[in-house]
């Protein structure tokens, strides 16, 4: 809820007071039908999310996260914008059994806390798929800190009603040691992170991006068990999430082709478009040389024609007045 506070207040003086990028057209209709259902899938992602840390561990969780992108699927897959296809669901059914596995093998394993953190998972999911639905459609493009101008004070409203029912009646202000440099670092650290993945998207590809979240979610498992003790990673932890690595990897690896591959065929033909336009240009410049020269048979042997080549319809309609001219000599 702080870390929302501060990223509006931060968001609402870049946008309307700094006037470093300006607003969309938002209309009450856009954030009624859009914002609101995206910031409430946002809070409850935060909120399950962070509550899952007080019931297991952080290296646990970050092996959970490996289900990111099973959830992501599944949610894609019944809000319709991407389709159930084999190879993905094989991949989608390694990280399960990873998952499964490397539960398995937690020691302080705990059913609340991985529902928690589950159900966070698919919250998170959820938003991303509503995110690319509901802004698409009505033709929207948020960068962060337009992102962060609306989306952050509607989740701020929706947290705080869940503090003050849930949490505030048991906080006693004897308990609370407020340190502002600890909450206010902490929640520039939050914003930090916002805008610097706003830069990595910005400035590297979707390779780089896809390998450096594998690489973070190594090293916050590494230090975990490092400045936590507690967190005791076992063998059975590490052989399953070892498993539902390979099945991410290789999910990241379909989707890369996959973008690869659309960017690739829209500019085959408009190279192909491009290159026909060439021929046609070419032959007809020939020709025309041809023709003014009139050297009889003679002129038509100086051409260098490709005889190998396909027979476009450029090279057809080059090969039919070398005929003609021909002819007529």
């Amino acid at each position: 809820m702080i870390h929302m506070g501060f990223s509006g207040a931060v968001a609402f003086f870049l946008v309307r007071v700094f006037k470093v990028v300006s607003p969309v057209k938002m209309t009450f209709e856009i954030y009624a039908t859009c914002v609101i259902p995206i910031s409430a899938f946002f809070a409850s992602s935060l909120w399950f999310g962070n509550t899952a840390y007080l019931h297991i561990s952080v290296a646990f969780i970050q092996m959970l996260k490996a289900l990111m992108p099973v959830a992501t699927f599944l949610m894609a897959v019944v809000c319709g914008t991407d389709k159930l296809r084999c190879d993905v669901f094989l991949n989608m059914l390694l990280v399960s059994v990873g998952v499964v596995i490397s539960s398995y093998g937690e020691i302080h394993f705990n059913v609340v806390g991985t529902v928690y953190q589950v159900t966070g998972i698919f919250a998170e999911a959820l938003r991303l798929v509503l995110t690319q639905v509901l802004l698409q459609k009505k033709g929207l493009t948020l960068n962060p800190i337009t992102s962060l101008y609306y989306i952050a004070p509607c989740s701020f409203v929706f947290l705080f009603v869940p503090w003050y029912l849930l949490e505030k009646p048991d906080m006693q202000v004897t308990q609370i040691q407020f340190n502002f440099w600890i909450f206010f670092s902490n929640a520039l650290c939050a914003l930090a992170l916002n805008f610097s993945i706003f830069l990595v998207i910005g400035r590297t590809g979707a390779v780089t991006i896809r390998v450096a979240g594998v690489l973070k979610d190594w090293i916050l498992i590494a230090l975990s068990t490092v400045i936590f003790p507690e967190s005791t990673i076992t063998g059975l932890n590490i052989i399953g999430y070892a498993i539902a690595l390979c099945g991410v990897l290789m999910y990241n690896y379909i989707k890369v082709k996959d973008v690869r591959a659309s960017q690739l065929s829209s500019e085959s033909i408009t190279d192909r478009i491009a290159k026909d336009w060439k021929l046609e240009k070419k032959s007809t410049d020939i020709f025309t040389s041809n023709s003014n020269d009139g050297n009889g048979g003679n002129g038509s042997s100086d051409i260098n024609v490709d005889e190998e080549a396909p027979l476009l319809p450029s090279r057809l309609s080059h090969i039919g007045r070398m005929q003609v001219g021909n002819h007529n000599q």
